[in-house]
């Protein structure tokens, strides 16, 4: 699992409750004046993953409202950035006169910790607001300050592009990271790293400007996703892959040396997936076994079938009659 630290205010007496979470975010973000009509019971979690040069924070909290004036900023966290990413609630943030009201899941923004901010996060109803947070120091980010400057607290569509490719792989992260080894954490810190700044070079119109490295991760990123919206095309292929992002079949194979698979076999072991997953699900029992593997692009049945025992070790029919006897 990833080296995380988690809080759970609820362990806590309510009177003792926000001061615990606070030393967490004062620690984890950047010291603010927060107030909330929840203070006396302030029910909240966090849990902080460390990702190589960077931290990623998941946290739920009440409503509140957050001021960090210049008093407050000293010169040890005058080198960081936090993108903020709200999955639920609304969030209105304040910096260098410009003002966002983000959509949760839909939105994210850059904040500067070096300068003075307002953040406003409203739960919807009487749950609570949820939001991942990461922390970046600067010299991180392959971009000049005064260029990202323009950036500050503007709203950054967390669907599309690359932005939301940033954000899936963020998401994935908090919901799950003991799916992800220790050892890993340093490369998902650098995947991270590479997204981000593809994303902002993008939003500024630079992004010939990014190292080569960044390019790459970014570039791999968007055929991932290509892939895994069109595992169901027919036309799916390494060559239809190239060609849906202007680059040669080589260039396509290029991008996975150094992997342990190649665009074919991703496609292949995907459409794997897709067809184990439906035929354990009940809702598919009564489609046979040679709709399901058509579904997902093997229009062969014997070469299907042999496929899937390769890879999980029975015929897709005893797969699915072992799962059905499971459920009874």
């Amino acid at each position: 699992m990833l080296p995380s630290l988690v809080v759970d205010t609820t362990v806590l007496p309510p009177p003792e409750r926000f001061d615990f979470w606070y030393a967490l975010v004062a620690q984890e973000a950047a010291p603010a004046h927060i107030t909330s009509a929840r203070l006396d019971n302030f029910v909240a979690y966090a849990q902080a993953i460390d990702l190589g040069r960077i931290r990623l924070t998941s946290l739920r909290y009440p409503s509140l409202h957050a001021t960090r004036p210049a008093g407050l900023i000293r010169r040890a966290e005058a080198d960081i950035y936090q993108l903020a990413l709200p999955l639920t609630g609304r969030s209105t943030l304040v910096q260098d006169r410009t003002e966002t009201t983000l959509v949760a899941a839909s939105h994210f923004t850059l904040l500067d910790t070096a300068r003075p901010y307002i953040a406003r996060h409203r739960a919807d109803g009487p749950g609570l607001a949820a939001t991942i947070t990461v922390q970046i120091p600067r010299a991180a980010l392959p971009l000049a300050p005064d260029r990202l400057r323009h950036l500050l607290a503007t709203p950054l569509p967390a669907r599309l592009g690359v932005g939301g490719l940033l954000t899936h792989h963020l998401r994935s992260i908090a919901a799950h990271p003991e799916q992800y080894e220790a050892a890993q954490a340093e490369v998902l810190g650098t995947v991270t790293l590479d997204l981000l700044a593809a994303t902002l070079a993008q939003h500024l119109d630079i992004e010939d400007t990014l190292s080569p490295e960044a390019r790459h991760t970014a570039l791999r990123a968007r055929v991932v996703d290509f892939i895994d919206r069109h595992l169901d095309s027919a036309e799916l292929s390494p060559r239809s892959v190239a060609a849906a992002h202007h680059i040669s079949l080589r260039s396509l194979h290029r991008l996975f040396e150094g992997e342990a698979t190649t665009a074919a076999e991703l496609i292949r072991a995907k459409r794997l997936e897709r067809c184990r997953r439906d035929l354990s699900n009940p809702l598919h029992l009564r489609q046979p076994v040679h709709v399901i593997a058509a579904r997902w692009g093997f229009a062969d049945k014997a070469h299907f079938s042999r496929l899937f025992r390769a890879r999980y070790g029975r015929s897709p029919q005893a797969y699915r009659m072992g799962i059905t006897h499971r459920e009874r």
